[in-house]
Order: C-alpha cells, then structure tokens, then sequence
C-alpha cells in the first residue's frame, strides 16, 4: 500500500519538530554509554504519548512500547543514539557544542526519525494490530552495546516478531533506500600485540632484543594469513592500525604495541583468526627471542538479514516512493554493526538511507545528516511497522 494520506499529513506536520530535535541532539553529542542528555530529551519528547517508556536496561537506553491492545505482532524498530570521538569542523549554526565529539555517524538523524515513527504510529494507535516497540540504543560505536541491550532483554516482554533499523548513507540520492539478503556488514574484531624484547643503545644492537624488527617481521607474516590461510572466496580483511614503540633516535626500546583489526563475513571462517594470529607471532618472537601479549576481542557479529523482511522492504519501497528509490545492494560492506545481536535474536532487516550523491561520508569532521532524508526515513519506519503487522 501507498502511504495513507492521514499520515503523510501528520508526518508534515511534525517535521519542523523533528527536524529541530535533530538539530538538539546533534549540538549535544555524547560518547557511548554517556549518552544521558540525549535519553533524557527522547524520554521528554515521549512522555506526553501514549507510549510506555521502560525503566533503562543498561543506564541510557530509552525503550518504549506503543500496545495497540489488539492481537498482533510486536514489531522492533531501533536507532542508535550515540557520538563518535571527532572533533567537528561543519560550523553549523547548530555545531557540536561538546568539544572533541560530534554526530559524525549520523545517530542524531536515527534518533530524530525513530522520535518521528514514534510520534505517528503514537497518533494512529487505533488502527494497528498488536504493538512497536522503540528503542533508542547506546553505545553502537567501539562498545556494541547493542549486544548487552538484547542480552538484558530488550527484545522480550513482549517479544519482537520482526525487528528494523535504517542508517544514513552518503552516495546515494536522498530518500534512496537500500539493503540485501543474507550478510549485508561483517563481524569486526580488535585485537592489540604486545612485543616485549630487550632495549639499550641503538649502537649496541647485539646486546638487544629488538621488538622494532620482530614487530615489522609481525606485521609482513600476519599479512599471509587472509592471503594463505583462506581460501579466495572467503571475505575476509586484516589490518594493522597502530604499530607504537620508542622514545628516541638513538634507543632501542624495551616493547612495541600493535593494534589490528579483523573483518569476515563467515563465523565459521572468521573464528579461526584468534589462533592463527598468535600462533604467527609466537612463531615470530621465539625465532627473534622476544616474548609477547596478545588480546583479541570479538566486538561485533557479521549482520545478516532475514530475506523475507528484505523482500517487505523493497515492497514497501516501491509503493511509498516509487522503484527507482531502492537499490539491492549486490555486496555486503566489511563494516560493523551491532545491529547483528538483534538480527540473531529475531528476523528483521537492517537498511541504508541515502543522503545524497557527493555527500560527505560518516565518520568525517564536515559530516552532518541531510535533513531532506528525514521525511523519507519516517515514512519507511512507519510503514514497516504497518505492513508488519499486516495492515494493508
């Protein structure tokens, strides 16, 4: 079905709101876990509703549930709330006023379109089956809380049938929405290298054990690992992000740090990488007579959509805005998203909103969500909450 004129009416109705809470919440940015301002404007926004705001699960999650109080599905529609570590340089009116962080990932526009589904599906409560609940998540950047969200319970009481998330886009055109079938983003682990030898002066070499050479010998090895320990048709990705060590130019050091990240699609694949890498720089440190610390930690899972709920998207699509405004993406994205734990926990789909072509990319300093997404990102909230539950 088309978007019922009633709705495109409230939904125009409450957009100058919506476009200025966005507009809030992007000049108060807070860090994962800190987000408390933010929860307290959402819980303010909502309060005059009839939505049930929930206690907090973990201390800033803002979880509602709109219960029509006829049967029927509960649908799960989620957006994630937190700022990243970025000091902003747009020199908007409404600019970060928190320095060294800012909405460079375009959470303050989830937020703001998850307060405006709320809002409407909030207005036409009489006419659905069954119920939605909202949540407004924490911490997605670096801590994933998305997974100890779901862990607490969020997704139960009632439980989510289907669950649902958009996140904004550059290079697309504005509105454009799109997503795929199976694994859409891969799972991302961190892992830090400690290599620990022996220092002193750099015209002395041999009374040393230099962690400098071990670790650029580290860092060529790890690199054969996706190329010879995987096969060519596994997606997988290894990088080394940090390589740290020494104080002066003429001191070898005691220890140098690496950080890396690995990314898969594949659990099965991807669970190997832990051993493998150790073993590599085991292998490397014994030969060299340095001595190691290794942490690996899996941060987020690969994110993979139900096919069925992919399949309702692009319908919903097609009717509300017309075919050219969705896009089935042909490959998945070597990003993270803790969007994943929801997806293990119940069906749903996980999709991108365009922000329009050349738009600067997320996770930049001169980033700023286009207001002109927002109409559109409300729309399909709502209207997948409606087709959900089956109302046509």
């Amino acid at each position: 079905m088309s978007v019922p004129p009633h709705v495109e009416k409230i939904i125009d109705s409450i957009l100058p709101r919506i476009t200025d809470l966005r507009h809030k919440i992007h000049s108060n940015p807070e860090l994962a876990g800190k987000e408390f301002a933010t929860a307290a404007l959402i819980r303010e926004t909502l309060a005059p509703t009839g939505i049930k705001l929930l206690k907090p699960y973990l201390e800033t999650d803002v979880v509602g549930i709109l219960d029509s109080g006829k049967p029927g599905k509960c649908v799960g529609l989620r957006a994630d709330i937190d700022a990243l570590p970025l000091q902003e340089i747009t020199g908007l009116p409404y600019k970060s006023l928190n320095d060294g962080v800012m909405h460079a990932c375009g959470h303050d526009g989830h937020t703001a379109i998850l307060l405006g589904a709320a809002m409407v599906l909030n207005e036409i409560k009489d006419q659905l089956k069954g119920s939605v609940k909202f949540i407004f998540q924490p911490g997605e950047e670096i801590a994933a809380l998305g997974k100890k969200l779901v862990e607490a319970g969020a997704l139960k009481a009632p439980k989510v049938d289907a669950v649902f998330a958009l996140h904004g886009f550059s290079d697309m055109p504005v509105g454009l929405i799109s997503s795929r079938a199976g694994a859409i983003m891969a799972a991302a682990a961190h892992f830090t290298i400690k290599i620990i030898g022996k220092g002193g002066h750099c015209s002395k070499p041999e009374a040393c054990i230099d962690p400098i050479v071990i670790g650029s010998q580290v860092v060529n090895q790890l690199q054969t690992i996706v190329a010879r320990r995987f096969g060519p048709l596994d997606v997988t990705c290894l990088s080394i992000c940090r390589f740290s060590g020494g104080l002066n130019g003429n001191i070898i050091p005691e220890e140098v740090t690496l950080e890396g990240s690995t990314r898969f699609l594949d659990y099965e694949v991807g669970k190997q990488f832990p051993e493998l890498i150790e073993n590599t720089v085991k292998g490397v440190c014994l030969a060299g007579g340095a001595k190691y610390e290794f942490v690996y930690d899996l941060s987020y899972i690969p994110t993979v959509n139900t096919p069925e709920y992919v399949d309702l998207a692009e319908k919903t699509v097609t009717e509300c805005f017309g075919k050219g405004m969705w896009l089935s993406m042909e490959k998945p994205f070597m990003v993270a998203e803790d969007f994943a734990y929801y997806l293990r926990e119940c069906p749903g789909a996980f999709c991108n909103l365009g922000l329009g072509e050349g738009h600067i990319p997320v996770h930049n300093p001169g980033f700023d969500f286009e207001d002109k997404a927002l109409r559109s990102g409300i729309i399909f909230m709502v209207m997948m909450a409606l087709k959900t539950m089956g109302l046509e």
